[in-house]
């Protein structure tokens, strides 16, 4: 028994000898590691302060009558134009301040007479006064004129005696007219015996005359004064001229103001067309150089109902087949 347990004690030690001698290798563990990065803080760039585009503004210094008025406006036009970054014009100045067309058309000598005023010489007619202000459109403002005087028609239909202003297919102004007679007549100016009717087609305003001078065509003889249709004489007025060219031809075909409104509606005139001295200030602010013109004659024309409407053949050209079969329907 006492030999027993001295086996037992020392199988117990060889056993624990062995356990302490035997390393036991374990698989490692791969562990990844991720190292979290910090943002970088993000760099702030201001953007550049967007301004605004710069309008300015003048005071008129003067009275500022029609005889001085285009040579003031042209000075007006010459001294800004270095101050904006766009070409500044006079019709560009006068579309930022609408209210001088009407001022303008207001000199009509029809329309003073219907306020009981007479004036001989309109010419001496104050239309800009001081402390008046003109704005100088900034660079945005003038772009949005341009573009729209860039888009304007002057359209003329002879048997109607109308000119319309469109721009694109909008119908600005309507105005009534007078047209060439129908008939040869013998011009000293030109030397010659014309027909002064009207003459139709395509083509552009390629002059302006500010201060016109006038002539008596049939004659040649330049004359200073005019009789008005209630028979008062006065001194012919200063109001822009245009030339046109219609199908690549200078034919003299002016577009210019009657001092006899009575004309108007009729085929009166050596050629030109004549309009009311109020609406040739339209005119002339709508039809800047370059601007097309068209002159028709249609003599089916529509209403302001619509309706088909045929017109009176004033120079016998007769009416085209087509035509007459659109009116029959």
């Amino acid at each position: 028994m006492k030999h027993l347990k001295t086996m037992v004690i020392i199988c117990l030690c060889l056993n624990t000898f062995v356990s302490c001698k035997v390393k036991t290798t374990l698989p490692q563990e791969t562990t990844s590691v991720v190292v979290e990065k910090k943002p970088l803080p993000l760099e702030v760039v201001p953007l550049p302060e967007v301004k605004p585009p710069l309008s300015l503004w003048t005071t008129i210094p003067r009275n500022i009558s029609i005889n001085d008025y285009f040579d003031y406006l042209s000075g007006v036009v010459a001294q800004y134009d270095s101050l904006v970054p766009y070409p500044l014009s006079e019709h560009i100045l006068v579309h930022a301040n609408p209210w001088i067309i009407d001022t303008l058309a207001n000199t009509d000598y029809y329309r003073l007479m219907a306020r009981d005023s007479f004036v001989y010489d309109q010419k001496k007619l104050i239309v800009l006064r001081p402390g008046d202000s003109l704005l100088v459109p900034d660079s945005l403002q003038a772009a949005s004129l341009q573009k729209s005087l860039d888009h304007i028609l002057i359209d003329i239909n002879i048997p109607e005696f109308k000119l319309r202003i469109y721009q694109d297919s909008v119908l600005l102004y309507s105005f009534p007219v007078r047209v060439g007679q129908n008939r040869r007549r013998y011009l000293a100016m030109a030397g010659d015996t014309l027909n002064i009717r009207t003459r139709t087609g395509k083509g552009t305003i390629v002059r302006v005359e500010t201060n016109p001078r006038f002539y008596n065509p049939v004659n040649g003889k330049r004359f200073y004064t005019t009789r008005r249709d209630d028979q008062k004489r006065t001194l012919m007025p200063r109001i822009p001229w245009i030339e046109t060219e219609i199908n690549g031809i200078r034919n003299g075909q002016l577009i210019h103001p009657t001092t006899n409104p009575k004309s108007l509606g009729k085929a009166y005139s050596n050629g030109c067309i004549g309009t009311k001295e109020a609406d040739a200030w339209f005119i002339y602010y709508y039809a800047p150089l370059g601007t097309p013109v068209q002159i028709r004659y249609d003599l089916i024309v529509r209403d302001s109902l619509g309706k088909e409407v045929l017109l009176k053949d004033i120079y016998r050209r007769g009416i085209r087949k087509n035509q007459l079969n659109l009116l029959k329907g």
